[in-house]
């Protein structure tokens, strides 16, 4: 189902997203794939509600879906209500023929990340001016091995409790939310063993799964 909206505001977004110019291999150039714009055209041409009633009149008069008509679209997905915890899940899998191969290279991914490029103008949960959606990193999930076999260890951030986060989880909304990454000691956690690490570590990782706390 495609809800009608404003033609001059449907492909907007918070922040300007063509001024990213995102680098290759990173996070951000993963959301902004995910997010583009689309032409549908040919086969994926979109079935026109409107313009069907304009040529047949009301649906119930329509006997055959030869008579439906198909138009020219364009389609993006964009994020309409922005989550108090962001989680990322990367693709680390291809085809290859008959067979799967896991996708090892590194994706980079910030401490901080804004989502605004990649949130609709209207997004519901979000003050009215705000142009920055900022998330902090706080948990990275990283697999090691093939895809018949392998090991998950994690990297958690240990830090004090967000209150601001709890107003969001609980009221939907903060009054005064920080742009600033939240601070804390990181750690590797693989099967029993624990083992504090720089943040460095953490970011040069192969991730799998990310977790953010929203910020801003």
């Amino acid at each position: 189902e495609v809800s009608t909206d404003d033609p001059e505001t449907a492909f907007c977004t918070l922040a300007n997203r063509d001024e990213l110019n995102p680098e290759e291999d990173s996070i951000h150039h993963c959301l902004y794939q995910f997010t583009r714009n689309e032409t549908l055209t040919e086969t994926n041409k979109l079935l026109c509600d409107v313009c069907t009633q304009r040529r047949c009149g009301p649906k119930n008069n329509i006997k055959s879906e030869k008579k439906y008509v198909y138009t020219n679209a364009k389609k993006q997905m964009l994020i309409s209500l922005v989550p108090p915890i962001l989680t990322l899940h990367l693709k680390r899998f291809q085809h290859a023929g008959f067979n799967l191969r896991k996708v090892n290279r590194h994706i980079k991914f910030p401490e901080v990340i804004d989502l605004a490029p990649f949130c609709t103008a209207k997004c519901k949960n979000v003050a009215e001016g705000n142009t920055k959606v900022l998330y902090s990193l706080y948990g990275v999930v990283e697999h090691s091995g093939t895809m018949r076999s392998g090991h998950y260890t994690a990297y958690v951030k240990m830090r004090a409790m967000n209150s601001h986060l709890s107003d969001l989880v609980l009221r939907g909304q903060s009054q005064a939310l920080e742009t600033e990454p939240v601070k804390g000691q990181w750690f590797h956690i693989s099967d029993t063993h624990v083992q504090a690490v720089s943040v460095s570590k953490v970011l040069s990782s192969q991730a799998y799964l990310l977790f953010y706390e929203r910020l801003l």
